[in-house]
């Protein structure tokens, strides 16, 4: 089996790890060159600790096992052809490659809509168009995230994103127009000679205004969705995947547990808090947090490359725990207190931060009302205190005045998710796991199902000990 991926550390490392039949991962990463390529190898993924398990299995032959296994490509998936520039080894991946995992995306929330367009949504496509010209493909794997469904409530089922379809019913949803505008935008902005901050920041609140108008919270799921969208109109007899998965959490057990990489959204949380420098915190606490294992996420991906593999069609997995196994923001608080109780932080004044019980507001007005009363009224006098004074407070008011501006924004980012009301509909992957059961005997291997996770354990011995030996600083 040769497989053509884009880039995830936890899948590259369960394939090398696992998968002796996997003759070689042709690994596509963002760069110019295969110079600048292999340190982003070495730097962000090989060289990362999650591979410690490998480096102690294979010692000394590392190096030469992943140079054997491992082919670089380097390219970009948000050009056509994927930005390939090698053209034998691009002849080489059409001839070899029977699996695609396309892994790649913009996760910001608020990302530069061109820049969101380009990877996840025209990236979903330009991976399509390639995995077609692949004589011996048997299978596409995309992977999207379960928040394509929005805001919606209820039981959110396994069905497709259709082309053309809103999430509030707003008609006139075009993806080549989207495109049209941002590249627009884009033009306008450096005709009027805008700074490149400045467009950054205008890109990043014209795609929240664009995903707006057709009901989604924010850039990154807007374009995601519109990139499942493509994919089901455009693949054809192609056997295509979608796995969508929820909040992806640090490792239940493989390679070891807790392993986790970047500040997710729970985790900012943690961290803030560990820290004694989070008083507040703004949900519903009785919603459901829908959150799911690393490693359960790459082994449903890798069942799912096996199940399908030379079947027509197109099939949709939510790979979660909203449904089957559910824990709610009251729990993630009780954890975090009784974890940071009996394991506090020490500072860099080699002190332990002793924290509290956070008061919990439920609702966006009682946030409000919070920041009127103890941010934006003091705000509103220093500005006339400043204006008096000449200007004199003009850096304290500046800086208090940013920062109330950045935490409002976050808030707005997040509140889709802190007050959420969807559960999602794990049919096609109860039926996956099934179906594991019964046809391998390496069930236990390539487990992902999330009611054999106690998440009282997985919290206070796994997941917040991973975040505070890999996300503290």
């Amino acid at each position: 089996m040769l497989v053509l991926i884009y880039t995830y550390a936890v899948f590259v490392e369960k394939i090398l790890r696992v998968q002796p039949n996997v003759n070689k991962l042709y690994l596509l990463l963002r760069a110019p060159d295969t110079k600048t390529a292999t340190q982003r190898l070495h730097n962000e993924i090989i060289g990362k600790d999650l591979f410690r398990v490998l480096r102690e299995k294979w010692g000394a032959r590392m190096n030469s096992i992943v140079s054997a296994k491992l082919t670089l490509v380097p390219g970009d998936i948000s050009k056509e052809d994927l930005g390939l520039q090698d053209s034998d080894l691009r002849e080489e991946i059409l001839s070899q490659v029977d699996v695609i995992v396309n892994l790649a995306a913009t996760t910001n929330f608020d990302e530069r809509y061109d820049v969101a367009i380009g990877l996840n949504t025209m990236g979903a496509k330009y991976v399509l168009s390639f995995a077609k010209l692949c004589v011996k493909l048997k299978v596409l794997v995309h992977v999207s995230t379960a928040y394509v469904w929005g805001e919606k409530e209820g039981l959110l089922l396994e069905h497709p994103c259709l082309m053309g379809q809103s999430l509030n019913g707003t008609p006139g949803l075009d993806i080549e127009t989207e495109i049209r505008i941002a590249n627009e935008e884009v033009r306008r902005l450096r005709s009027e000679h805008a700074s490149e901050a400045a467009i950054t920041l205008a890109l990043k609140d014209f795609g929240l205004k664009r995903a707006s108008v057709y009901g989604w919270p924010n850039t990154y799921v807007f374009t995601k969705a519109m990139g499942e969208m493509l994919i089901g109109e455009l693949r054809g007899n192609l056997p295509v995947v979608i796995l969508r998965p929820t909040i992806i959490t640090s490792t239940y057990k493989e390679p070891f547990p807790g392993w986790v990489e970047g500040i997710r959204t729970i985790d900012s949380v943690a961290v803030g808090y560990g820290k004694g420098k989070l008083t507040f915190f703004l949900c519903d606490v009785d919603a459901i947090v829908d959150i799911v294992p690393a490693d359960m996420v790459v082994n449903a991906i890798i069942a799912a490359m096996a199940a399908h593999a030379n079947e027509p069609g197109e099939v949709i997995y939510q790979v979660g725990s909203s449904v089957s196994n559910p824990i709610t923001y009251n729990d993630l608080h009780d954890y975090g207190f009784r974890y940071f109780t009996r394991k506090p932080w020490i500072n860099k004044d080699g002190k332990p931060v002793t924290v509290k019980k956070v008061t919990v507001m439920s609702s966006m007005d009682s946030f409000r009302r919070y920041m009127t009363l103890r941010y934006l009224l003091f705000l509103k006098g220093l500005e006339l205190v400043n204006m008096a004074f000449c200007q004199y407070f003009e850096g304290t008011y500046t800086d208090l005045n940013r920062k109330i501006k950045f935490v409002m924004r976050l808030v707005e980012l997040y509140r889709p998710y802190l007050f959420f009301k969807g559960v999602f509909d794990d049919m096609n992957t109860e039926k996956l796991r099934m179906a594991v059961k019964e046809t391998t005997t390496e069930a236990d291997m390539f487990y992902f199902d999330p009611k054999i996770i106690d998440w009282e354990d997985y919290f206070m011995n796994i997941h917040i000990v991973g975040v505070v030996k890999y996300v503290f600083k």
